[in-house]
């Protein structure tokens, strides 16, 4: 926040514009269906409500009514379409990356997952002259990466135990997860706690933290990491960035839209 922006107890509680009031119900209206939940979470009265939702729906923001519920009009869609469509998130999230290469000192990283494979569609490195270059345009195995591993665990485990069989689960190196077993307790361990680890799973010397992205639906769409060289955090001690990680995914997760 940059200290100017209201907080939403300190909106509720000051003397409201026309313009906040509409803004206020068009949210409401949009997380809720029922009239009456829609009044409790725009904090308005009962009439002027009604009153704005009536606008709304004229303007084709908001259709629907009090009897069958309320949810999100053409006009709104088709904008949110068009804003979804050209979201770049690479550009999102590039300054949140570099301040978190500058802050730890580690490269960073944004992956995108597909069926199998993660792609590694930006890095940023830290200064350091001993680091883990960045592997912007190449693709790994989703077991063998933090970055695959953080997606992997939020899939069902048929839809895991199918990505074991078609990929035989081949290793990258000695640590890699080639078990179906071990891979599936690692991945509900990740689920449980927010965060995947790679301890030289994907490459001797290096090891990361990783966190799920998710987009306006709820998907985990990309993810995030910081990597470091072990001689630098050895054993589990990249683990200390886990909040960092986990905080930065959740910022970036705003922006493309999720719910928090």
């Amino acid at each position: 926040m940059d200290g100017f922006s209201p907080t939403t107890e300190e909106f509720h509680q000051r003397p409201q514009t026309a313009s906040e009031k509409t803004l206020a119900v068009l949210e409401a209206a949009l997380l809720n269906t029922r009239f009456s939940d829609i009044v409790v979470a725009a904090q308005l009265p009962k009439s002027t409500v009604h009153r704005i939702l009536a606008m709304l729906k004229t303007s084709g923001f908001i259709t629907g009514d009090a009897e069958r519920g309320f949810r999100a009009g053409p006009r709104f869609t088709r904008l949110a379409g068009r804003t979804l469509t050209e979201l770049d998130v690479v550009a999102l999230a590039e300054p949140i990356i570099a301040d978190l290469a500058a802050s730890t000192q580690c490269t960073v990283h944004l992956g995108e997952p597909g069926d199998e494979e993660v792609a590694y569609l930006f890095g940023a490195e830290s200064q350091r002259p001993y680091r883990v270059r960045s592997r912007a345009g190449g693709s790994a195995w989703l077991h063998t990466t933090g970055l695959g591993k953080a997606v992997l665990a939020h899939r069902t485990i048929d839809e895991v135990q199918n990505y074991a069989e078609r990929t035989g689960l081949p290793a990258r190196t000695d640590a890699t997860l080639t078990a179906i077993e071990e891979l599936i307790a690692e991945l509900e361990h990740i689920a449980e706690r927010g965060y995947a680890l790679d301890l030289e799973e994907h490459e001797v010397g290096t090891v990361c933290v990783s966190a799920a992205i998710f987009n306006h639906r709820g998907e985990p769409a990309y993810s995030l990491s910081i990597s470091s060289l072990v001689v630098a955090h050895p054993d589990d001690t990249i683990e200390k960035f886990a909040p960092r990680t986990v905080a930065a995914a959740a910022e970036i997760s705003e922006l493309l839209g999720a719910m928090r």
